[in-house]
């Protein structure tokens, strides 16, 4: 487990592709990238997932030591109860929380995710708020 001020750290680390290869997003898309941190010494990735049959349901999400969810934006998905009980309808972000890991959901900010139902728009958000740098090129797929 990570503190937070660990994975406060992890977050706010900028962070580069390892492979410039062309980001494509099909329906049923289940891909992984590798991500470096500044540093050199940090390894991140960063997973997207899309589903087959609903096609704006999306996943974005970065793990730090390649196992602890960092940040994860649901975009059209189910509700989320967080650990409180209280439920996150619609698109969500879930940020990391000391003892609580990934548990927990917020609605997110417009401000910085203005058009959720924008694939491309909504990737290159969701990397700059993961502080991701250098993002390659993007192609949504078929549909």
């Amino acid at each position: 487990m990570l503190t937070q001020t660990e994975a406060d750290a992890l977050i706010a680390m900028r962070k580069t592709f390892l492979q410039q290869a062309t980001i494509f997003i099909p329906p049923g898309a289940d891909n992984t990238h590798e991500l470096i941190g500044d540093d050199k010494r940090e390894r991140f990735l960063l997973d997207i997932w899309r589903g087959m049959l609903r096609l704006s349901k999306l996943k974005y999400q970065t793990r730090g030591g390649k196992v602890f969810v960092l940040v994860r934006l649901d975009i059209d998905g189910s509700p989320h109860t967080n650990p409180d009980g209280h439920r996150v309808d619609g698109t969500h972000i879930h940020i990391y929380r000391e003892r609580h890991e990934d548990k927990w959901a917020y609605p997110i900010d417009p401000a910085k995710f203005p058009n959720s139902s924008d694939i491309h728009q909504t990737f290159g958000d969701f990397c700059r708020y993961c502080n991701v740098r250098s993002v390659p090129p993007f192609q949504e797929g078929l549909i």
